[in-house]
């Protein structure tokens, strides 16, 4: 039996990524819009990308990174542009960039190969992405926040244990900001040992240890533990007035805890999700903004011929008083200017005002 990792591309511009047993169907079944959720409200859809698994963790494990990507990467991936990946990646840590090459040397026909192994040694399963857990969450609005948190770090797991107001929340859409597919694939359970049932190390996050007696983690601490981890982890939040309950702890392997001021010491819960999310995402090759190339320094010439060009107004206007005085201020002004390293354009722009300052336009 086989198992497929697809791509499809929305309406909107937006890309869903999923996982199957069976593509065609699946493939069938979006484009009719009989999958409820994210597709379904973005129809047309067409399918753009597709891989082959033995097995269907690693085509679970496939979905669940390649949703973390960017779009420009997700582009990539699609169009085979195997050199994309070091330029796309936000740094170049050498775990995911080589995971992720490895799917983007996919092409719909050759089988996705975990990394460090050779081609005739057994898959081995790509670290999957944390599940985050919201156990008795109050508010829809909250949710809506925790699931724009998690997808801004590449994260798309959520799982709500008896939500109060229950599930789906209307409230939680607007708040979520266009995070529709994290609320979309949102799954719900009754008790938080359910909710964990899968998982092989759970992170509690708690800033008090009620009584039960557990290792403690940093978000970043817990982050390195998650991608060492070769099974699923849940990092587990609880509800917004009064946290986990001991009982909630006691379910968990290790205790998370965020360093804040003692006197204030209060994290709403998105707040609390982006820290941990933020400190995942730090070994993950997400997209950064595209650094802006500064200008080299203008060429001392033109920086001269701004300064004399300042020093002549200035004398014209008597400002070097007294006479004794005015090498000493020369000085001072050459080194106020001459500090910040202006570009040739900047130059040019004070030159500019400089220029219209000494014949003003009449009206």
């Amino acid at each position: 039996m086989t198992f497929h990792a697809y791509m499809l591309k929305c309406a909107d511009g937006s890309y869903y990524v999923g996982q199957t047993d069976d593509l065609e169907q699946r493939v069938a079944q979006h484009e009719a819009g009989s999958v409820p959720g994210y597709t379904a409200q973005r129809l047309p859809v067409a399918f753009v990308w597709s891989a082959e698994f033995t097995s269907r963790e690693e085509a679970l494990s496939a979905e669940r990174q390649i949703k973390g990507w960017s779009r420009k990467k997700k582009e990539a991936l699609i169009a085979g542009d195997y050199e994309a990946l070091p330029q796309l990646a936000r740094k170049s840590f050498d775990t995911p960039l080589r995971q992720a090459q490895q799917l983007l040397r996919t092409n719909g026909e050759e089988k996705v190969r975990s990394p460090g192994r050779t081609e005739g040694a057994g898959p081995t399963a790509i670290a999957p992405h944390p599940i985050i857990v919201l156990v008795r969450p109050q508010l829809g609005e909250n949710i809506g926040k925790a699931a724009r948190a998690m997808l801004n770090f590449g994260l798309t797991q959520l799982r709500l244990v008896s939500p109060r107001d229950g599930w789906p929340n209307p409230d939680a859409g607007p708040s979520a900001s266009g995070a529709d597919e994290v609320l979309a694939q949102a799954q719900v359970f009754e008790t938080l040992a359910e909710a964990v049932a899968d998982c092989s190390h759970v992170f509690a996050t708690t800033v008090r240890k009620r009584g039960v007696t557990k290792p403690v983690m940093t978000p970043d601490e817990a982050a390195r533990t998650i991608h060492a981890e070769p099974g699923q982890c849940a990092i587990v939040f609880g509800p917004e007035r009064s946290g986990l309950e001991t009982d909630d702890v006691a379910l968990a392997r290790t205790i998370l805890t965020v360093p804040v001021n003692p006197e204030f010491g209060s994290l709403n819960l998105a707040q609390a999700v982006v820290l941990t999310a933020y400190e995942w995402s730090k070994q993950t090759a997400l997209e950064q903004p595209p650094l802006t190339e500064l200008l080299p320094p203008a060429p001392q010439e033109e920086l001269e011929g701004m300064i004399e060009q300042l020093e002549a107004m200035l004398a014209q206007s008597g400002y070097y008083f007294p006479p004794g005085r005015a090498h000493a201020t020369r000085l001072t002004l050459r080194t106020l200017l001459t500090k910040p390293g202006w570009n040739h354009l900047e130059v040019r722009t004070l030159r500019g005002v400089l220029t219209s300052l000494a014949r003003p336009r009449r009206p």
